[in-house]
């Protein structure tokens, strides 16, 4: 395997000072790599998000959202291979040498939670580890906006949330859940690979599903839960067209559905649901969804003029005019629903960076290279 290659150090190091948002946090001092839990101890102790360890390079830390060097040698693939199999339990093992991957989720005392993966590439093990909050995050401390509130009041119905990975979709469910855990009286009922945040019982009863302990699948689990008298269902991810099909039957049931997808906007999301099945079977979830839809949440996290990040928000709210646009097939109406919208508490990824430049939290320049229509962006910034 290639060695630590201290060029390919220092312009890590050099795209990192440069990267918008400003300098980036150092990762010194040299990380201990003789056990993992030293490694994900100093990790925790420096505020990173995301730890990788790779055989040829030193361990990386993602620190406000910049991948780093940790000061230290590079790992071998023999101290890779130990490092990553050291957190892996026998039936995991097991998983890991038949899909060449798995997930998990797992807790170190003093330390925190962790969901990882690790997988193999160029012939050797490789793992990413995810730091999770201690406890479940509410809106405010994820930043967002006291709008989405609403939605947990809602009896039935579809809420997604999309966003690519990393972008903090599983905490914002976490947190809508921990309202409607605060708030409500009822039964509620998760599928999640793997399950990331712990919910105690609070006035509402909560089960949580892992695929692979649990159940075999999203798709088997969401039908099963179906039948287990829930109120709320959380669907971690909306992977293929049976389990896409099943959610929106629950969510036009009596059921409050919260699920996730990865696109980057809120027509996307439409999309992207009516693209997962043949075209003679569209018109028929066209219909479900307009009926099902509550509300697409599509979020980015963006470098903060503090080093930090945050969360930037376009939000589709189903209302009658939305519902008919979906129904009639009019997808690329959406965003032009949504920015003649606010009143409905509607936004467009635009509006959302265009107020965050205002308010003093990112600049010009990062959310220009955020959004997804940059005349649009202009405009909105240019208007106050």
């Amino acid at each position: 395997m290639p060695g630590y290659d201290p060029k390919l150090a220092n312009l890590v190091a050099e795209l990192n000072r440069s990267a918008p948002g400003g300098p980036q946090p150092s990762a010194d001092p040299i990380v201990d790599t003789s056990s993992i839990d030293r490694i994900l101890s100093s990790a925790a102790r420096r505020g990173a998000s995301d730890v990788l360890i790779i055989a040829g390079a030193p361990v990386m830390l993602r620190l406000s959202g910049a991948l780093s060097p940790a000061a230290g040698p590079a790992l071998t693939a023999e101290e890779t291979r130990s490092l990553l199999l050291s957190v892996l339990s026998p039936a995991q093992q097991q998983e890991l040498h038949r899909s060449k991957s798995v997930d998990l989720c797992f807790s170190r005392e003093s330390i925190g939670r962790f969901r990882a993966n690790v997988h193999h590439q160029r012939g050797t093990l490789s793992g990413s580890f995810r730091l999770l909050p201690e406890k479940v995050p509410t809106l405010e401390s994820l930043h967002l906006p006291p709008a989405l509130r609403k939605l947990t009041d809602a009896r039935q119905g579809l809420i997604l949330i999309t966003g690519p990975t990393g972008c903090g979709k599983s905490s914002t469910l976490a947190a809508l859940l921990d309202l409607i855990n605060t708030n409500r009286h009822h039964h509620v009922v998760t599928i999640e690979d793997p399950i990331e945040h712990i919910h105690a019982n609070r006035n509402s009863v909560i089960e949580q599903i892992e695929v692979g302990p649990d159940a075999p699948d999203f798709a088997s689990s969401v039908r099963s839960i179906l039948r287990q008298n829930p109120d709320v269902i959380l669907v971690g991810e909306m992977r293929d067209p049976e389990t896409i099909s099943t959610v929106l039957t629950a969510a036009e049931t009596g059921h409050l559905v919260l699920s996730t997808l990865h696109t980057n906007d809120t027509s996307q999301a439409v999309s992207r649901i009516l693209d997962s099945f043949p075209a003679s079977n569209q018109p028929q979830i066209r219909q479900q969804l307009s009926l099902a839809l509550l509300a697409v949440v599509a979020q980015q996290l963006v470098p903060t003029t503090s080093g930090a990040r945050h969360p930037a928000l376009e939000i589709l709210m189903a209302t009658s005019g939305v519902r008919n646009l979906i129904r009639k097939g009019e997808d690329h109406q959406l965003y032009s629903a949504i920015s003649t919208s606010r009143n409905a508490g509607m936004i467009t990824m635009e509006q959302s960076l265009a107020e965050l430049v205002r308010a003093g939290r990112i600049t010009a320049e990062v959310a220009g290279a955020h959004c997804h229509r940059v005349q649009d962006f202009e405009r909105y910034l240019n208007d106050f």
